[in-house]
């Protein structure tokens, strides 16, 4: 597997070894030991899994401490833009964000460690995607900055995407009081 280093230091993308041939293919989408070797020691305790239409956008979301999750993300049908967004106070990086297509041919995942905030939007009819999370899903610790927030500048390539109301109401990180 192939680990690849982005502008926000720790976010990472992650490029599994695929095996092919006339039957389809196969691919370790998680080996501890792999991991592991390439200094991710992590303990992952839940999955998800969401279906999306086109042009649906999720997040930008994140729990705050002690509930931060650190996620392992991947698409298994369809594509999607995935974003991470630096939250950590004191980071040089500090409310930049870092994009990558993620898609069922590329096979690519992304890891995005606590003190981000994390969403996506898909890009294909029918995308499912998933992901592996350090923490439990704790409601009263969630949080959520505004997708469009013109001073983090993402270019989703999205102009109207379906939102949730939770979405809609996200935070402008000029307003927003980190905990990490």
């Amino acid at each position: 597997m192939e680990v690849v280093a982005t502008k926000l230091e720790g976010v990472l993308v992650l490029k599994p070894k695929v095996f092919e041939d006339a039957r389809g293919h196969f691919f370790e989408s998680y080996n501890k030991t792999l991991f592991q070797n390439a200094g991710l020691n992590l303990n992952f305790v839940q999955d998800n899994q969401s279906l999306s239409q086109k042009g649906v956008l999720r997040g930008l979301h994140f729990q705050n401490p002690p509930h931060a999750q650190g996620k392992l993300v991947r698409v298994i049908t369809g594509a999607v833009f995935d974003v991470a967004v630096d939250i950590r106070n004191g980071s040089p990086t500090y409310g930049q964000w870092f994009g990558q297509e993620l898609n069922d041919k590329n096979k690519w995942m992304m890891y995005i460690p606590e003190g981000f905030a994390h969403g996506f939007a898909t890009l294909e009819d029918n995308t499912i995607f998933a992901y592996k999370c350090t923490n439990f899903y704790n409601k009263p610790s969630e949080d959520c900055l505004l997708w469009n927030d013109p001073d983090i500048g993402i270019t989703w390539g999205l102009s109207n995407p379906l939102l949730s109301e939770k979405d809609l109401q996200g935070k402008r990180i000029k307003d927003f009081v980190s905990l990490f």
